[in-house]
């Protein structure tokens, strides 16, 4: 899970980031709006959150550009309450609307609402065979035993479990761990494929190769 991060505040900025990486997110946070239309179309998203008062350029100008280049999650964060506002934002293509000041709790809730509704689940727990996972407590359980997970482990077995029997490349999954500028160790994808595998079920994950992995749904 990497999120898109756009907020001028730094002390709000500072929060929002370290709330979404103690839930596993990797984040890329920017001040600007152009260094994050820039940013989307050479990385790998799974959510975009922005604020619509940018110094450089109109938050709204912004999600209009967002929207022209992704169909990812958006979700805006501003202080402007006016109903044409928040009508104006959603029309343009925002998924959801938190109003400053919000509470972080409420803004994962919502985040893992949107991202739930674009993957056309209805449910936080997500299911697939003797695999169950609850989003909104990051629980896990495996043939209906509790599993601990380690944050960078978690996030990488629910994002090969939102697609299942898919292969996903190792750029790709290495992309949705790690936020940019953060130090990638060559190996790192296959580290945790290796402890996922042990606490698990080592055939649960198929490695195809040359490729990527891929969540058997089928495992039992």
């Amino acid at each position: 899970m990497r999120a898109l991060l756009i907020e001028d505040d730094p002390l709000l900025g500072d929060g929002i980031k370290t709330a979404l990486e103690r839930e596993g997110y990797a984040v890329d946070w920017f001040m600007q709006g152009r260094e994050a239309i820039s940013a989307i179309g050479s990385e790998t998203f799974s959510v975009i959150i922005l604020d619509l008062g940018l110094p450089d350029m109109d938050g709204m100008q912004v999600l209009h550009l967002l929207r022209q280049q992704s169909a990812l999650p958006i979700l805006i964060l501003t202080a402007r309450d006016a109903m044409e506002d928040r009508i104006g934002g959603l029309d343009a293509g925002a998924d959801d609307y938190v109003l400053k000041p919000f509470n972080l709790q409420e803004l994962l809730a919502r985040l893992r609402v949107v991202m739930r509704r674009a993957e056309g689940r209805a449910s936080q727990i997500l299911t697939i065979g003797a695999l169950s996972i609850d989003e909104a407590r990051h629980a896990v359980s495996w043939r209906d035993k509790d599993v601990k997970l380690g944050r960078r482990e978690y996030a990488l077995l629910l994002e090969l479990a939102r697609h299942p029997d898919r292969v996903l490349s190792r750029p790709r999954l290495e992309n949705l761990l790690y936020g940019w500028g953060e130090e990638v160790e060559s190996n790192a994808v296959e580290v945790h494929i290796h402890h996922l595998r042990k606490k698990l079920e080592k055939h649960l994950i198929i490695n195809v190769r040359g490729i990527g992995y891929r969540l058997d749904s089928q495992a039992q």
